[in-house]
């Protein structure tokens, strides 16, 4: 029998508690759903409260079949809001906001990474926020994303931006800096600008282009997530991987000291301590008054 739970006033079905979600840890589906509305909630939410989300579900744990989805998923209960989204292709397009507990328990129980744009429902395609995506190509690791985010740090700082680091929760590196309200189409040309200096700068290390024959031992510098109709992995969300690996914030100092791959993975158990200790490293991404102009031109910071 389906288990009945209300959350905030609105009754939910929790289904199939006991099922192995992660096999490597043991992690059942009850754990997961424990992470979210005990330890997660109070962080994720305001990261995910006035955006549209998108899913990756992985109902069968992260070896099962993954799909991902951006319309609201069939049975969708009407008390969940959605928002009409920007989308060429279908103009009547909605999106899921995740606003509240009982929302974020319902998208929870159908086993989802939780993933949102740079942009605001109420201002669609006008970003707040800036994402580099550190991808490692093998042998190189996070070890070597944290290099290339100590360049970027310096390199943002000269043009009066403030970068902030997540795990990706899988291989990589996240770098977020608040802007303020900016055409998405502008932050990823200046991106691309930032990317393509890394390079110039780091030639050894860093592609500003996902050029497969190039990848190994070198650091993809995604600056695509920037474009309007992307996504990146919500912070705090549980990755489909084969733990239940945490997009977790990290200091400046865990960067610069990061020595191991290990020493940058974070797993569901243990963000209660740390978030004990650190709060949400990522609130200045919340607070408007931390947003920053973009430069203007290509010589900008020079």
């Amino acid at each position: 029998m389906t288990p009945i739970t209300e959350v905030e006033g609105r009754r939910l079905s929790l289904s199939n508690l006991d099922k192995l979600l992660y096999p490597a840890t043991g992690t059942t589906k009850g754990e997961v759903l424990h992470y979210y509305a005990a330890t997660a909630a109070g962080v994720i939410l305001p990261h995910l409260r006035g955006r549209p989300v998108s899913f990756l579900r992985y109902p069968d744990g992260p070896d099962g079949q993954l799909f991902f989805t951006k319309n609201p998923p069939p049975g969708t209960p009407d008390w969940v809001r959605t928002t009409p989204v920007p989308r060429g292709e279908d103009p009547a397009a909605r999106q899921v906001m995740v606003q509240d507990l009982a929302s974020l328990m319902w998208a929870a129980n159908l086993v989802v990474e939780f993933h949102t744009p740079q942009w605001r429902a109420e201002t669609p395609e006008r970003a707040d926020r800036m994402v580099f995506d550190l991808d490692p190509g093998s042998p190189a690791t996070i070890v070597e994303c944290c290099s290339v985010a100590l360049w970027l740090r310096e390199r943002l700082a000269s043009d009066g931006l403030f970068a902030y680091g997540k795990t990706s929760g899988s291989k990589g590196l996240h770098l977020l800096v608040p802007v303020e309200p900016t055409p998405a189409a502008e932050v990823s040309a200046y991106a691309k600008r930032l990317a393509m200096e890394a390079e110039s700068a780091l030639p050894a290390l860093v592609l500003h282009r996902m050029k497969r024959a190039l990848r190994p031992g070198k650091v993809f510098v995604d600056f695509s997530q920037n474009s309007a109709s992307k996504t990146t992995a919500t912070p705090y969300t549980l990755r489909a991987r084969a733990e239940p690996t945490v997009s977790a914030p990290v200091t400046w100092d865990e960067i610069a000291d990061c020595r191991t791959p290990k020493a940058l993975v974070f797993r569901a158990d243990g963000m209660a301590a740390r978030l004990e200790r650190h709060g949400d490293l990522l609130g200045p991404l919340l607070d408007p008054e931390q947003a920053r102009p973009l430069p203007a031109g290509p010589g900008a910071g020079a």
